[in-house]
């Protein structure tokens, strides 16, 4: 086990270098971007949906006008999303060349959906087919949401533009220096287009999903949720948010996935597809990456050790909204031996249940999108539709996670008790090398690789950060940055609430990356949470551009600091201060 521990963590510069790939980012980023959307259509469809399975159906005319707004906004999410993917890998584009060099990202946007339009949809008379806007065009929005940026770059980073003279306003010069590369772009896909169709005799949406749709139906198998799945875990187990590297390579299939079903259980047929976004939320992720939901629970109720008590008390309702970054730094899950086997296992095992139940017992799979928020147990019974099955679906999911972290977590309280109970003896001092358990190596560990001395436990006096950041009383702004804004939201609240304690003018909000880059020089300061610090020197160099702060943290002082408002923001003042 340990030797498979330090080969995965000996691949953490690699899994980093893909968690920063910038395409891969970019589709994380667009669906981000896409979410309100998607839960505002879902709402339309729950209205829609959910009484006939209590054996109400809505007249024809309500329903016509509910199904309105789901088309008006799912219909046409491809549009949606190869702008938002586009603008966001401009950003990372943009982010290399010089400064009075750049991609305008608005006109990329608007390129982005006309070369869509002219490569993936259907033009019809009167106007273009719908077929390929939605979910089923995604795959050609990642192909041409790709492709724009770079024939911005190659045309940007040459100065090929047309220039006009000085006395010419800057938004009109603008315009036209972006009229090379638009017409560019524009005529590229248009020519594209027509020869492509010519020469395959299909549209490209729909050959590029035929092309794709071996690796759709693998993917949906035993084996591929197990990879999936299982590497989401892995890549959490090093400290890389997981989901951030994986799901934008599958995301194309949970959209187009969750559609299908539901288009097959309007249609009165058994949805199959197994790979979907409430998949993720409910039934692999159980209280988080690692379905860490039952031993969160164990933790708080069942443990000796005063360590995995106290951690387990704290995280338990942040675990039960999904949000388990308390519990994985503050056991800690990740680089923990005694933990590796039942976090990458409950979250394959309890995927593979639920398909066993959809094949073989006949119960639908996932049909709504919900929130990633809402509580697995209560996600899964209404995302399938209330199917009867998943009354009986969702304990027995719990039961399973409980089985296979219960071995596990007794040893590890077990050696955290024997720890305790040597140092309450004098037997051994708290920072005992020889007596540390896999939490307190892994401490060391990032304290080590970071250079951080030891003394940098005690946190600055309050009066003397309080008067170095408050100063003459001008106000001043922290913002918490991570993958979703989830994580990011409990450090900015204990800032505010300290400073709300303690009659200091500080203010904190939180974020997910990649949403803070037009507002960067609003705030003083930005703190990168520990499971993005792979984009920290990206970060870095951003704010230290425009003159703003900026730090990051490792994971047990990130969740210390989230459960201590005075130290979070005699944290945030210090780092303003410097």
């Amino acid at each position: 086990m340990e030797k498979l521990i330090k080969l995965v963590e000996t691949m953490k510069p690699f899994f980093e270098k893909v968690s920063n790939n910038p395409y891969l980012r970019a589709i994380r980023d667009g669906f981000v971007s896409c979410i309100p959307v998607i839960l505002f259509s879902s709402l339309f469809i729950l209205v829609a949906c959910v009484p006939e399975i209590f054996g109400y159906k809505w007249p024809d005319d309500i329903s016509s006008v509910l199904w309105l707004a789901y088309n008006g906004s799912m219909g046409i999410l491809s549009l949606l999303m190869v702008a938002t993917i586009a603008k966001s890998l401009t950003g990372s584009i943009n982010h290399k060349l010089p400064k009075l060099r750049q991609i305008n990202d608005t006109s990329v946007m608007i390129v982005s959906i006309i070369c869509l339009l002219l490569l993936a949809v259907e033009p019809i008379k009167g106007g273009w087919s719908a077929d390929f806007m939605g979910s089923k065009g995604l795959l050609s929005a990642f192909v041409v949401a790709f492709l724009v940026p770079n024939i911005y770059k190659f045309f940007v980073s040459r100065d090929i533009t047309i220039k006009l003279p000085d006395e010419v306003p800057h938004f009109i010069a603008q315009t036209f220096a972006d009229l090379i590369p638009l017409s560019a772009a524009v005529f590229i896909f248009w020519l594209g287009s027509i020869v492509f169709k010519n020469a395959t005799g299909m549209l490209f949406s729909a050959w590029i999903l035929e092309f794709f749709k071996p690796l759709f139906v693998a993917a949906d198998g035993y084996i591929g949720i197990a990879i999936i799945y299982g590497a989401m875990a892995m890549f959490w187990f090093v400290g890389i948010h997981g989901p951030s590297i994986v799901e934008p390579a599958v995301t194309a299939i949970y959209i187009a996935n969750i559609e299908a079903n539901l288009q097959i259980v309007t249609a009165g047929g058994h949805a199959t597809n197994i790979l979907t976004h409430p998949t993720s939320y409910f039934v692999a992720t159980i209280g988080g990456t690692g379905a860490t939901l039952m031993f969160c629970a164990m933790c708080a109720f069942l443990a000796k050790s005063a360590q995995l008590k106290a951690v387990g008390r704290a995280s338990i309702i942040p675990v039960c909204f999904a949000v388990n970054e308390p519990i994985l730094f503050g056991a800690p899950i990740v680089l923990n031996p005694v933990l590796f086997f039942p976090f990458i296992a409950a979250p394959i095992a309890n995927v593979w249940i639920f398909k066993f139940f959809v094949d073989n017992l006949g119960m639908n799979a996932f049909i709504y999108i919900l929130p990633w928020t809402t509580p697995a147990p209560i996600g899964l019974v209404i995302a399938t539709g209330f199917a009867k099955l998943a009354f009986i679906l969702a304990p027995l999911l719990l039961i399973v996670d409980a089985v296979l972290y219960y071995p596990f977590f007794r040893v590890y309280d077990t050696q955290l008790v024997a720890r305790e109970t040597a140092i309450a003896n004098g037997e051994i001092s708290a920072d005992d090398e020889e007596a540390e358990t896999p939490a307190d190596a892994y401490a060391a560990a990032e304290k080590a690789e970071a250079g951080e001395p030891e003394e940098k436990k005690e946190a600055a006096p309050a009066v003397a950060a309080d008067t170095a950041a408050a100063g003459d009383g001008e106000e001043k702004r922290v913002l918490v940055l991570c993958a979703s804004g989830a994580t990011s939201s409990m450090l900015a609240k204990a800032i505010t609430k300290g400073a709300q304690k303690r009659h200091v003018n500080v203010e904190s909000i939180a974020m997910a990356y990649g949403q803070h880059k037009d507002v960067i020089t609003d705030y003083d300061l930005i703190v990168l949470a520990p499971q993005m610090a792979s984009m920290y020197d990206e970060l870095k160099h951003d704010c230290d551009e425009k003159g703003v702060k900026s730090a990051t943290t490792s994971g047990r002082e990130y969740v210390g600091l989230t459960r201590d408002p005075d130290k979070a923001l005699d944290f945030a003042l210090a780092l303003m201060a410097n």
